[in-house]
């Protein structure tokens, strides 16, 4: 269960707008609360940071061909709080100013990991130098997050209650976040639309 809720929202996130509104950074550090108090293995822990690195990336490569696809120009809201055209620019801005590192980058900026693939896409950026960076992004963001739970749980075996409390407030917090941001999209979508170019012309 762990593993088919890991990749799955990592794919949605990293793929998919949407994605703008889930919980990625919370999810993976979670599920490696969760396999150390479960009691496994290393490499089981070691195997998931190594398969949702390669989800990561595919999402990623799915965001870039959508933004490909889409043109110079990405859907904002007017009135709108998270998917806006002030993000929107303010995304394409933060690429077009540190270029390879920005996508690298991008892993550690919830709304940016979203909007970046689609925006790289977009503006056209060389498809092989994008998949490295995506990919550099990749190795360093999820393994590192998996893994400080995973390890930093098992720092803390003389303290049970510890790992249980932050087991459960993690799934809480994945939970109704999950909920909150699905409902947020929802009415972000509901909002009138407006162009945004990022062709970086």
């Amino acid at each position: 269960m762990v593993w088919l809720i890991v990749l799955g929202f990592v794919f949605v996130e990293c793929a998919f707008i949407v994605g703008l509104f889930l919980p990625g950074d919370s999810l993976l550090f979670t599920a490696g609360l969760v396999l150390a108090q479960h009691g496994s293995h290393d490499a089981e822990a070691w195997a998931l940071s190594v398969a949702a690195t390669i989800i990561a990336v595919v999402g990623n490569q799915l965001g870039y061909h959508i933004g490909r696809k889409a043109g110079s120009s990405l859907t904002g809201r007017l009135g709108g709080r998270v998917l806006t055209p002030e993000k929107l620019t303010k995304a394409r801005d933060f690429l077009d100013r540190r270029g390879f590192w920005a996508i690298v980058l991008a892993r550690w900026i919830p709304w940016i990991r979203t909007l970046a693939p689609m925006i790289a896409g977009a503006a056209a950026m060389d498809p092989r130098r994008y998949m490295t960076a995506t990919a550099v992004g990749a190795v360093l963001w999820v393994p590192t997050l998996v893994l400080l739970g995973f390890y930093g749980a098992g720092l803390l075996n003389q303290y049970p209650w510890v790992i249980t409390t932050a087991v459960t407030v993690g799934i809480a917090f994945f939970v109704v976040g999950t909920a909150w941001g699905i409902w947020r999209y929802r009415q972000e979508m509901r909002k009138p639309t407006e162009l945004v170019s990022v062709s970086g012309d």
